[in-house]
């Protein structure tokens, strides 16, 4: 399994206009109103007698920008300022900014640079504005977090990842959320993108201690990070769980989860069965391999008729040819009649008083081979208590059988008795049932 599969690429989709809003007019720098309640600005005399031509400039041609102003628009007013300011606006600004010595100089200043830098289309302007005004400490709390994503964002755009993980982990702590709801994603790809791997995967691990917590679903993302990392590590259990959780929540992930958890089990034929039937009903059989693994898990000699299911399937969806299948075909179809014609006598010898916990749990597995989970679930059920079985197995069986009928309490009161080997893939049926219960449509 290549590793890249788990860790999805996200298209950044952040319009510019997103943090380029230009303001009708920039701070004044005069003296407050008396009925104003704030405190009147303090401004050094050096940056009054620096910053105000340039505050003269922005304020006349941002006031004639229109309602939904566009790129013509900025362009235009942008002219107006470099022209009033001598033919270089860009300069203007850089000689105000060593004067910005009080935090209202740099919060004035910071305003007018960024949007100087919108509008003159900037971006590393742009950010030297939005972080003066970070810097002066006189943004309002409610506002600051806004302003850190506003330099996130500009950082990871600017390709700065480090300074954006600083500055978009700043919005994140301050409870800050976009309206597009990518924060998190920004953020965890700015430290994947500075080298950061232990934050990446902290920031992971917290969010799905969080949403399990509160009892909600951890981002897809997420799990898949954490996922990622313990594959990688080789660590079965951990996996297991993430995997589990994975399919839990995003069913179309089933495919994933199941074979990380296959390919890092390395079960033995015979349990490895009860892990592909998981994939085959959730409709995660996507390659040829899985189709011949299952056939090998179910053999035709002892299942036929779950082998010839599996061998239609893979037929109707592409996965397999006549030509590469013919033998095992016909092999199995041979056995299908006389097999199915069995399943009365192997029901009776089963319901029999003195049957052996053998001849039990030997007819709930024919019975679930054909696709029949209730007279399967009355077998394994009889067989739960009896002496000498194997509890594990059969304990799991039966909640597969309960699981397949809708049964999804009775499944996980099951699946969480069994131990050993089997309890990885109880785990993952047992995810798949909270799953089912908690979908509108089970």
């Amino acid at each position: 399994m290549a590793r890249k599969f788990l860790v999805s690429r996200f298209a950044l989709a952040l319009a510019l206009s997103s943090g380029m809003a230009v303001a009708v007019a920039p701070p004044a720098m005069a003296k407050k109103k008396e009925k104003e309640k704030a405190p009147a600005a303090n401004f050094s005399d050096d940056f009054r007698k620096a910053a105000g031509p340039i505050e003269k400039a922005m304020t006349e041609a941002t006031s004639k920008l229109p309602a939904g102003a566009g790129p013509a628009d900025f362009a235009a007013a942008k002219t107006q300022i470099d022209a009033a300011l001598g033919g270089d606006g860009k300069a203007a600004f850089e000689a105000a900014i060593p004067t910005a010595t009080t935090p209202d100089d740099k919060h004035a200043l910071g305003s007018m640079l960024r949007n100087y830098g919108i509008l003159s289309k900037d971006l590393a302007f742009k950010q030297k504005g939005t972080l003066l005004m970070l810097d002066s400490g006189k943004l309002a709390a409610d506002k600051v977090g806004q302003m850190d994503y506003d330099a996130g964002v500009t950082a990871y755009q600017l390709k700065d990842w480090t300074s954006a993980a600083t500055y978009l982990k700043a919005a994140k702590d301050a409870g800050f959320q976009d309206p597009n709801n990518q924060l998190e994603l920004i953020l965890a790809d700015a430290y994947k993108r500075s080298g950061n791997t232990e934050a990446v995967l902290q920031m992971a691990k917290e969010d799905i201690a969080a949403a399990e917590a509160n009892g909600t679903a951890p981002a897809e993302t997420s799990l898949r990070t954490v996922l990622q990392q313990t594959y990688s590590a080789k660590q079965l259990g951990p996996s297991t769980e993430y995997a589990a959780l994975l399919g839990q929540y995003y069913p179309k992930s089933w495919n994933i989860a199941i074979s990380v958890v296959g390919q890092l089990a390395a079960l033995p034929r015979e349990q490895d069965v009860d892990l592909m039937r998981l994939k085959f009903l959730t409709n995660s059989m996507t390659e040829k391999r899985d189709y011949f693994t299952y056939l090998e898990d179910v053999d035709p000699r002892a299942y036929p008729g779950e082998a010839m299911k599996v061998i239609n399937d893979g037929l109707a969806k592409g996965k397999l040819t006549e030509a590469e299948i013919a033998a095992d075909k016909s092999n199995t179809q041979s056995r299908v009649a006389s097999d199915k014609a069995s399943l009365p006598s192997v029901a009776s010898d089963a319901m029999k008083p003195g049957a052996k916990a053998g001849t039990v749990v030997g007819a709930g597995d024919v019975f679930l081979s054909y696709d029949q989970p209730a007279k399967a679930e009355t077998f394994y059920a009889k067989a739960l208590g009896m002496p000498g079985v194997d509890a594990d197995k059969v304990a799991l069986r039966l909640g597969m059988t309960q699981a397949l009928q809708g049964k999804y309490a009775d499944a996980e009161s099951n699946f969480a008795k069994v131990n050993g080997p089997r309890a990885t893939v109880a785990k993952m049926w047992s995810a798949y049932a909270k799953g089912k219960a908690a979908s509108p449509a089970s």
